[in-house]
């Protein structure tokens, strides 16, 4: 690992957008192998019937944050968490977030890796976002003005798990992948993992 750091440092400084481009398409890859750009699979999690794109999230965000806090004590990457939190501008969001992948059938990351897989509707789901992106863009001085986007502060400080916990992130990510394992187990439990025919 020693050695690598050196030969990453200049890689990632350099060309980030190539870096960023590859690192796109191993993650457009690895959702569709994982199952998670099809269609059925987002709506069957949000109906609780399927949890394969749960355990897939779940796995990416312990895998992911692992890596990241390795990364940051090597001195590869710095971490700059979003804050202040607004909560009327979170709830708004999440809302709208959550209606659309609900009618969509995707969320943006399935949606761009079912377009690489040949999927006409999600196609028409990406365009959609990308417009919805850009109106958004051309409504924020207004949300800005009308205090919508700065309601109820949840916390002006920057926060991270481990500092909002008080604890050391090497000793949260094992609570963590012990708790997402065991989610799993449950998941499995509940609704079995369907065989592919």
């Amino acid at each position: 690992m020693n050695i690598m750091i050196p030969i990453m440092r200049p890689l990632l400084e350099n060309h980030q957008t190539i870096v960023g481009l590859c690192i796109g398409f191993i993650f457009g890859i690895l959702l569709h192998k994982g199952g998670v750009t099809k269609f059925d699979v987002i709506v069957n999690q949000l109906r609780l019937r399927d949890f394969t794109l749960l355990k897939v999230m779940l796995t990416a965000i312990l895998v992911g944050g692992v890596g990241i806090y390795a990364l940051l004590e090597r001195g590869v990457v710095t971490l700059h968490p979003k804050a202040p939190y607004y909560l009327l501008g979170i709830l708004i969001g999440g809302a709208i977030f959550g209606i659309g992948m609900a009618i969509l059938g995707y969320c943006p990351g399935t949606a761009v890796g079912s377009v690489g897989s040949g999927s006409a509707h999600g196609l028409v789901g990406v365009i959609g976002m990308l417009i919805g992106a850009a109106l958004y863009a051309e409504a924020y001085p207004l949300l800005k003005n009308w205090g919508i986007l700065t309601s109820w502060l949840l916390d002006p400080e920057k926060q991270t798990w481990p500092t909002l916990l008080n604890i050391k992130a090497w000793t949260l990510w094992p609570i963590m992948a012990g708790a997402i394992v065991l989610l799993c187990l449950i998941f499995e439990l509940v609704v079995p993992a369907k065989k592919e025919q």
